[in-house]
This record gives C-alpha cells, sequence and structure tokens, in this order.
C-alpha cells in the first residue's frame, strides 16, 4: 500500500499534534478553498478599480482648476473611466494588473499621457 494514499489532504496542528481532518472537514475547506479560487476575477477587477480610482485622483486637479485639460488628458481619464467595461475576462485582468520585476505596472493604459 502506497503509504501517500493513507494520508490526509488536509491536518490540523493541536496541541503540537497532527490531526487528520474529518471527512466534513475536508469537504467544508475544499469548498472554501473552490469559493476563494472562482473569487479570483472579482478580486482582481477589484484591484484594478482601486488603481483606477488612484490614477484618476493624481489627475483630479486638472479638472477641478481654471487649467484647460489636454485632448490626451481628457481621453486618459475617459480610458481609466472605461477600464472595466471594456475588460471582462480575467484573462484581460491578468494582463491589465501584469508587473515587472520591481513591482510596477506595465500595461500601457496605466501610463499618463
Amino acid at each position: 500500500m502506497d503509504w501517500q494514499n493513507n494520508m490526509a489532504k488536509y491536518t490540523h496542528l493541536i496541541d503540537g499534534v497532527a490531526v487528520d481532518y474529518t471527512a466534513e472537514e475536508e469537504a467544508l475547506r475544499d469548498a472554501e478553498i473552490q469559493a476563494w479560487n472562482d473569487a479570483s476575477a472579482d478580486r482582481k477587477l477589484k484591484e484594478i478599480k482601486e488603481i483606477r480610482l488612484q490614477k484618476l485622483k493624481e489627475t483630479d486637479y486638472l479638472a477641478n482648476t481654471d487649467m484647460t485639460m489636454t485632448q490626451a488628458m481628457k481621453d486618459y481619464r475617459q480610458g481609466m473611466r472605461d477600464v472595466p467595461q471594456n475588460n471582462t475576462t480575467e484573462v484581460e485582468y491578468d494582463l491589465i494588473l501584469a508587473k515587472d520585476e520591481h513591482k510596477q505596472l506595465t500595461n500601457a493604459i496605466w501610463s499618463k499621457p
């Protein structure tokens, strides 16, 4: 008999002792993991909206002063507002949230004119 087939999928650490999950606990944990995985796109969209809001705030002063906003900046701000409805799949979210080795966003939509 293969020893790995007898191992529990999950264990609790109780008083320093690893205790296998019961079948019911394992089913609940599997459901939690599945729910987390299923909500991946929602979490990414939330992050995109938070970044977008920050980017808009960075340029709000241009809309609230006597300055004349350039057409390029107007287009940029409109593009920021349009990001959620123009990108609706998790693959698109991944592309929008792509970062370089310095953890900087790399998608061109984040670049100010």
